[in-house]
């Protein structure tokens, strides 16, 4: 079995890491089930005799056992979850039009990762929100984000749920107020609300109270209209000085995301030299629709995930990382 492990570890190298956890718990479950209805030794399936009470290993506690068959079952049915989920992405993609069946994000880590400020993106104070392009990890993911809220498709909240792609959404009051009850939907879709200013201006240019006014008044809003303060606050066209970060601050801001690209119904913008995906970056796209693009926010997604897709990258939920 250790052999079989070893190999099957050296093949998945190359793959995906949802995809080589997957495999190894397959593995590690095929080999627990092996080892449960394995013969008895070789010696005494030939009548020999085996080595005496001195010699012999105790046999496991019951308690032990159970604790085995436990993880043998604990691991068979979460390959089984997985496959089910794979199942019904694939016809949903098929459904929406997609090339290829996005790919399973892997587990949640049981520690969030530590967030600091990119390299080039610090302001004079400390102590304040990091700013952040791209999210330390290793596994081949990236997050989704949506900002603003001026178009309202109800075919994008169908899409989302269907295929199970997670995604943040950074609101400003000032185009979400014309229907509170759309972004209400995609909350109980399971997607995090968070802070884009109640008027969509530009940071720097405005004084420390006009813009903890944009901030901690869209904080309250938030809060009002969806029962939860935001952690997370993105400033317009990503512009802001340690004032906007110490506004942030005063109202319950904890990280501040920005983006390492950012997506089109008919390309990919990007902000690394390299024009290409890397682990843990965000990626920036908004709710717009035909009047403002060559598409519509299906389409966007449609385009989106072919570049994730064909890249080997999965796509996580922000909030379980940040």
């Amino acid at each position: 079995m250790q052999q079989v492990r070893q190999k099957e570890e050296i093949r998945m190298r190359g793959t995906g890491p949802a995809r080589r956890a997957i495999a190894l718990a397959a593995v590690l479950a095929v080999g627990a089930l092996a080892s449960a209805c394995s013969g008895p030794p070789a010696g005494e399936a030939a009548g020999k005799p085996v080595a005496g009470p001195a010699q012999a290993k105790p046999a496991p506690a019951a308690g032990a056992r159970a604790e085995d068959r436990g993880t043998a079952g604990a691991l068979a049915a979460y390959v089984e979850k997985v496959r089910k989920a794979q199942a019904a992405r694939a016809a949903a993609a098929k459904k929406w039009g997609l090339a290829q069946t996005p790919l399973p994000a892997p587990p949640p880590p049981a520690v969030k990762p530590k967030i600091t400020t990119r390299k080039g993106f610090e302001t004079d104070g400390e102590g304040l929100p990091p700013v952040f392009t791209t999210v330390p990890t290793k596994e081949k993911i990236v997050f989704l984000t949506i900002d603003d809220g001026a178009e309202k498709d109800p075919e994008l909240l169908r899409m989302m749920s269907e295929l199970q792609i997670p995604y943040s959404a950074f609101l400003s009051d000032y185009l979400v107020k014309e229907d509170y009850g759309y972004f209400r939907k995609m909350q109980d879709a399971g997607v995090a609300l968070h802070n884009h200013t109640l008027n969509h201006r530009y940071m720097p240019g405005l004084s420390y109270a006009q813009q903890k006014h944009e901030i901690c008044d869209q904080q309250a809003t938030l809060e009002k209209r969806y029962g939860k303060r935001p952690p997370l606050f993105r400033p317009p066209y990503g512009n802001y000085n340690e004032n906007t970060l110490r506004a942030a601050q005063s109202c319950g801001v904890k990280a501040v995301p920005l983006w390492a690209a950012e997506a089109f119904p008919d390309r990919m913008e990007w902000r690394e030299w390299d024009r290409d995906l890397h682990p843990g970056d965000i990626i920036l796209t908004h709710f717009r629709g035909k009047k403002d693009w060559k598409g519509t926010m299906p389409d966007m997604i449609r385009k989106v995930m072919k570049t994730v897709t064909e890249k080997g990258y999965a796509v996580a939920r922000l909030e379980d990382y940040v």
